[in-house]
């Protein structure tokens, strides 16, 4: 969850900055942001996000939920064999998966939401 919560910051901050840049407003305020919520869930281990265009980065996001999401049922699994995991780690690799679904959905909503809006503006 920390690589999907880390990946998820910087491409809030990526993005705020964009917007920002279009509104005229100072960039450094996502700086400031991404600090705030910069060190939630956060691990020595974090991956760089790609670099790219917003379709990067949501395929990006797709697949990381993707991957915790199979994660989290290869250790359902195991623990349903017996194998030795803790149950508080398969309880939190499942809440894991969840709210990275969860985040991406509600992005993918708001993207729709965008795209309608702009559709529907008077030309």
């Amino acid at each position: 969850m920390s690589i999907v919560n880390t990946h998820y910051q910087s491409q809030v901050a990526d993005l705020l900055s964009q917007i920002r840049a279009h509104q005229g407003e100072p960039a450094n305020r996502a700086d400031m942001i991404n600090s705030d919520i910069g060190g939630i869930g956060q691990t020595d281990a974090v991956r760089e996000p790609s670099k790219g265009n917003f379709a990067t980065y949501m395929r990006d996001a797709v697949h990381d939920v993707n991957d915790a999401q199979q994660s989290s049922a290869d250790m359902k699994n195991a623990y349903e064999r017996g194998e030795d995991r803790p149950l508080t780690d398969v309880v939190l690799s499942m809440q894991r998966a969840s709210i990275g679904f969860e985040a991406t959905l509600q992005v993918r909503n708001k993207l729709l939401k965008a795209y309608e809006d702009i559709r529907n503006m008077p030309g």
